[in-house]
């Protein structure tokens, strides 16, 4: 009876004398590791559970395939990230909000590196991956800032700009909040208090914004 018992346990319990799972968050924080060093492709499944502490079919059990665990890991990163982006008033002037917009989405990425090395791994790879970004959090975040941009262009106060042009206007920047050995080597003291990583952030965020309202027509080839 007991050896029936034993031999029913659920999928990914650790049988008796075996180490402990480890929690959720950490399971998905491992994983965020793994896949922003490796890339998909090399995070292999027998790689993933070294990495994770658990046995080989820990993933296919818990969360179906490596597929999904994928998408967790990314829900998990990014969910937390976007938690902590700013509230901004809409009542302020579109420019200024636009800038505490991007500032406050430089800032964040200070505490997700590994989310903007994930990012640079799969915006190169035509995938079904790189359509669950795009759907779920690069769409959302443009959107954030379009009304805004909507409103500055009818005004006349910034020229149309392509939503590819835009994107790789604001988004590539983030490199310098995370590239931090880059940085030092460009000049940036070490280590950053809270304070100088925020001035770093609005500085960025100013150039892009100055830059966009800046902007004459952009025309296409």
């Amino acid at each position: 009876m007991g050896a029936r018992a034993e031999s029913a346990r659920r999928p990914g319990r650790p049988g008796a004398g075996t180490p402990a799972v480890p929690d959720e968050q950490s399971i998905l924080q491992r994983g965020l590791e793994a896949f922003a060093e490796l890339g998909y492709d090399h995070a292999s499944a027998r790689e993933l559970a070294r990495r994770l502490g658990v046995s080989h079919n820990f993933i296919n059990d818990r969360y179906g395939s490596k597929a999904d665990f994928w998408r967790a890991v990314v829900d998990f990163a990014m969910g937390g990230q976007l938690a902590r982006m700013p509230e901004v008033d809409p009542s302020v002037d579109d420019a200024e909000r636009l800038r505490l917009l991007i500032t406050g989405f430089y800032r964040t990425a200070v505490d997700s590196p590994l989310v903007g090395r994930l990012f640079v791994e799969e915006m190169n790879r035509d995938t079904e991956r790189l359509d669950y970004l795009y759907e779920h959090y690069i769409a959302p975040t443009l959107q954030t800032f379009m009304p805004s941009i909507e409103r500055l262009v009818a005004a006349g106060r910034m020229a149309p700009v392509p939503m590819d042009v835009l994107f790789f206007a604001v988004v590539p920047p983030v490199s310098g909040m995370v590239e931090v050995p880059l940085a030092r080597r460009l000049g940036r003291p070490a280590p950053e208090s809270p304070q100088q990583l925020t001035a770093t952030a609005e500085t960025l965020a100013a150039l892009v914004v100055n830059g966009l309202l800046a902007a004459g027509p952009v025309k296409r080839s």
